[in-house]
């Protein structure tokens, strides 16, 4: 990400990001923060709350389960692909309000995922995140300012996330939607689009030092 940041140029960009592009998008913000304009999150809390709320919460580690069981080798995938990915597509479905998501849509994520060596790519990042802890970061206060947009019916992240992740930001703003989860920017396009726009046009937030 580093990297690709740079390629845009050497002034700081800003970075919109969602899911597990969320947890690298909270990491690129603590170990480069001078490469970040701003930073708008869709739906995942900043890692070192997401770390703590899986020892000490309970419920979150109930809606973590799934994780535990992308740990084991092979079977994952073969779930996720048999009968044409109807197990993948089910999963859309069930963390979704109902019409999210078109079948044709679903067929193009089935179809990304039935590339030889996809499925595979995508559960490594759940794999990793148990088997390989990330090193600790120099500061846990994200310094670029922040937009968090979430969506309180998440089943996978509660919604307990959003205010300690929020303490660790210097400068944040907080947009919790109703009636949206997991793939707010899929059930309310409209709003998220807007949200975004709005945070990403502001004028420069000058710092007063």
């Amino acid at each position: 990400m580093r990297a690709l940041l740079d390629d845009l140029g050497p002034a700081p960009h800003p970075v919109v990001a969602h899911d597990w592009g969320g947890a690298v998008a909270w990491w690129a913000a603590l170990l480069f923060p001078e490469r970040i304009s701003r930073l708008a999150i869709l739906n995942v809390p900043h890692p070192a709350v997401f770390r703590r709320a899986l020892r000490h919460d309970p419920d979150q580690r109930r809606r973590s389960r799934y994780i535990l069981d992308f740990q084991l080798p092979w079977l994952p995938e073969r779930r996720l692909a048999a009968a044409g990915g109807r197990a993948l597509r089910a999963i859309f479905r069930r963390t979704s309000r109902p019409g999210t998501f078109a079948d044709a849509e679903l067929d193009r994520y089935a179809a990304a995922a039935a590339v030889p060596g996809a499925l595979s790519g995508m559960l490594a990042w759940y794999r990793a995140a148990l088997r390989r802890p990330p090193p600790r970061p120099p500061t846990l206060e994200v310094t670029p300012p922040v937009r968090i947009v979430w969506g309180l019916d998440d089943r996978a992240l509660s919604p307990r996330l959003i205010e300690p992740s929020a303490a660790l930001c210097r400068t944040v703003e907080l947009f919790p939607i109703e009636g949206a989860g997991h793939w707010v920017q899929h059930e309310e396009p409209a709003r998220v689009a807007g949200l975004l726009l709005d945070f990403l046009t502001a004028e420069p937030i000058r710092s007063a030092g």
